[in-house]
């Protein structure tokens, strides 16, 4: 296979702030009543999780930029065949530029780590996604990407001790260093929710909420970290230096906080998840990087725009939006819903 590797690099995400539109809901607003939502909150960076073409209608002409998702069942057809890459480029990105500014394309969705089914499908996808968008011109407007979970590492406490599984390194070695190449970024889905539930006992919750805490420190670096997320980040800094990709930056496709769970989700609260949203934006608000890259400021996508009513799993799944179905807010971050809610806000007002 003939690699065109563009050598101007794309910037899929601009300013610190963004959020995933996921749709696994049937109550939820129509797209061109999310656009208003997303305009009138002034948050410009949206990460979809398909390609749907009302949705991507819906945002041309807004101003606001898109990453739009080939799912991981579609990883086989696009690796095994370079026609229908370029065929899916071509219907679902080309055909709505410019007037819908597709920034990104996410190549599947949290595919290493977990079971295997499509771990052999993602680098090929990706490599003929890019090629696509090459002959095509879009490489330098376009930029691809794919998402991982925590699972993709082992040992990420101390930060510094991060490496990756020994089942991943065959499926992510190659894979950094195609990203390498074309200038792609390392995208982490990193839930201090989750590290916290998992790990009662050792994480202070204020640790988690970004709240005044001990923190905690890195014997090897003799770095502090005041937060979670911050050493989540790291860890994955220090995973991408171990395997040899020490210049790669790391960018949070998902982060949040579950606002109601189960019985054994007492983490689950409004109070949690405002408190964690709010200063997850106050944090990205001050540019700044981390204690092991002070330089690279943390960007981050936010999960997500809407509690998802049809989300399988535990409760907490379907309770991670800061917005209703309605569009009125679930809790107050500052940002202003469609009519007037029921959420109260003790906190003070936030200047970005």
């Amino acid at each position: 296979m003939v690699l065109l590797v563009s050598s101007v690099t794309v910037q899929a995400f601009t300013g610190t702030y963004g959020i995933n539109y996921g749709r696994i809901a049937n109550n939820i607003l129509s797209p061109d009543e999310v656009v208003t939502l997303l305009r009138a909150a002034k948050i410009k960076n949206v990460r979809l999780y398909d390609f749907d073409h009302n949705v991507i209608k819906a945002f041309s002409g807004t101003g606001l930029e898109l990453v739009v998702g080939l799912p991981n069942e579609n990883l086989r057809d696009v690796s095994a065949n370079a026609d229908h890459a370029m065929d899916w480029v071509k219907d679902n990105v080309q055909a709505y530029l410019p007037g819908t500014q597709i920034r990104g394309i996410a190549i599947g969705n949290e595919v290493l780590g977990g079971s295997d089914e499509f771990s052999g499908f993602l680098l090929g996808a990706v490599k003929n996604v890019h090629n696509a968008l090459d002959k095509l011109k879009l490489s330098h407007v376009v930029q691809i990407t794919t998402a991982h979970s925590q699972a993709v590492f082992d040992d990420s406490f101390p930060p510094s001790s991060c490496v990756f599984k020994d089942n991943v390194v065959q499926y992510m070695k190659p894979l950094l260093e195609f990203f390498s190449q074309i200038g792609s970024p390392f995208c982490l889905n990193a839930y201090p929710f989750l590290a916290y539930m998992y790990n009662k006992d050792q994480i202070d919750i204020n640790y988690a909420l970004f709240l005044p805490t001990e923190g905690a420190d890195d014997p090897n670096t003799k770095l502090h970290y005041d937060n979670l997320l911050d050493a989540q980040i790291d860890a994955a800094y220090a995973a991408l230096e171990n395997a040899g990709f020490g210049k790669m930056e790391v960018i949070i496709t998902e982060t949040g906080w579950a606002s109601h769970g189960d019985e054994n989700e007492a983490a689950a609260t409004a109070s949690n998840a405002r408190t964690y949203n709010y200063n997850l934006r106050k944090r990205l608000a001050k540019m700044k990087g981390t204690p092991l890259r002070p330089k690279n400021v943390v960007k981050a996508y936010v999960f997500a725009i809407f509690n998802e009513n049809m989300k399988p799993g535990a409760t907490s799944e379907r309770n991670f939006g800061l917005f209703k179905p309605d569009g009125s807010i679930s809790y107050d971050i500052g940002f202003h819903g469609f009519e007037s809610s029921s959420a109260e806000s003790s906190l003070p007002p936030l200047k970005v």
